[in-house]
């Protein structure tokens, strides 16, 4: 799937319900990569520092998806794929 399309689909969900003692992390996880996404957007390409602040919030997001409850994992599992198709497409820019 594109950027693009991963980028709408994810705006155009809402928050998932659901309880976690990670929920926490998880929204500023979703926040940052969010935040890379607009970022990317408006200046078409991705700064250094943002690419490694992506770096580690894919290294966070493997570690606790695993725990993420059944009913939240679309979300996040499509983030995931939002920030790795994100960092990916702007180191071949």
């Amino acid at each position: 799937m594109d950027l693009r399309t991963l980028w709408d689909q994810h705006r155009a969900a809402g928050w998932p319900k659901f309880s976690s003692p990670n929920e926490g992390e998880l929204m500023t996880l979703d926040t940052v990569i969010s935040g890379c996404a607009t970022y990317y957007f408006d200046e078409q390409g991705l700064d250094a520092q943002r690419a490694v602040m992506l770096e580690h919030c894919l290294d966070d997001l493997d570690t606790l998806l695993p725990d993420v409850p059944e009913e939240a994992g679309e979300y996040f599992v499509r983030l995931r794929a939002l920030a790795g198709v994100l960092l990916e497409t702007s180191r071949h820019r």
